[in-house]
């Protein structure tokens, strides 16, 4: 067996506990030694654990600490981290969430653990100034529909049935408060400078915001949100997403940015 097909194998055994000590796991004696590689297993399984817990705080409370516990073991008996960068691991663990049945009574729980995960990226993204409200404004209006607007590095759009930022932002407090409204909401999640900012968007917003982060145009954009919502306001909409650092830059139609 070459080096790679050990290692795989060594992988396998190690989160799974039901596969026998890998070959060249011995003791002293020259024996396969269980019992170092049963600690060892342990002491991966609980470290994987711990870092879904830190990076998905909310999720375990909601659920409680034992039954997370259980619920990030089952993921990651299956799940090997796929990067050294621990901070990374877990990236889908909201999708995994979504099929566990003991937690499907939870319905907004993977969404609450999409917002964690979005949080973590934006947390980790490349830095990037965000775009310059003058140069947009300084844009001829004739010109505007066909802008395309570049996210933000940071960015993440959380698009939900549920109140997930308002569950989430409840649970930031020591002490939890009830969310009385549970519409949905489309949230973003945004670092333009140093700090994770987590903002409830307006409802009429939501379609419109969704689109730009599609790639589609302002004026594509604009189109389908005053279809979903006659009341919507582009002035205020989009100078509301650029001012809370959504966007870095904009792009002409024809391919020239700025």
């Amino acid at each position: 067996m070459d080096f790679a097909a050990r290692q795989a194998a060594f992988a396998d055994a190690l989160l799974q506990a039901d596969r026998p000590v890998p070959d060249g796991v011995i003791n002293a004696r020259g024996k396969p030694d269980a019992a170092r590689f049963a600690v060892y297993r342990n002491n991966v399984f609980v470290g994987l654990t711990k870092a879904l817990a830190q990076r998905f705080p909310v999720t375990e409370r909601l659920v409680g600490s034992e039954f997370f516990a259980a619920m990030a073991r089952a993921y990651v008996q299956d799940h090997k981290p796929a990067s050294p960068l621990i901070m990374e691991y877990g990236d889908d663990f909201p999708d995994f969430v979504a099929a566990f049945e003991p937690a499907g009574t939870l319905v907004y729980l993977p969404d609450v653990a999409r917002l964690e995960a979005a949080w973590t990226e934006a947390y980790h993204a490349t830095d990037s100034a965000p775009l310059d409200l003058a140069a947009l404004g300084a844009v001829a209006p004739e010109m505007l529909s066909d802008l395309r607007l570049l996210p933000h590095p940071s960015a993440r759009l959380i698009q939900s049935s549920f109140p997930v930022g308002s569950i989430w932002s409840a649970h930031q407090e020591a002490v939890v408060s009830p969310v009385s409204d549970w519409g949905g909401q489309a949230v973003l999640v945004v670092r333009p400078e140093m700090s994770v900012n987590v903002h409830v968007l307006p409802p009429r917003d939501a379609v419109f915001a969704a689109a730009l982060f599609n790639a589609a145009t302002l004026g594509e954009a604009a189109e389908a949100a005053f279809a979903a919502a006659p009341g919507f306001d582009f002035g205020t909409a989009l100078v509301g997403l650029a001012g809370l650092g959504a966007f870095r830059a904009f792009q002409q139609y024809k391919g020239n940015s700025t």
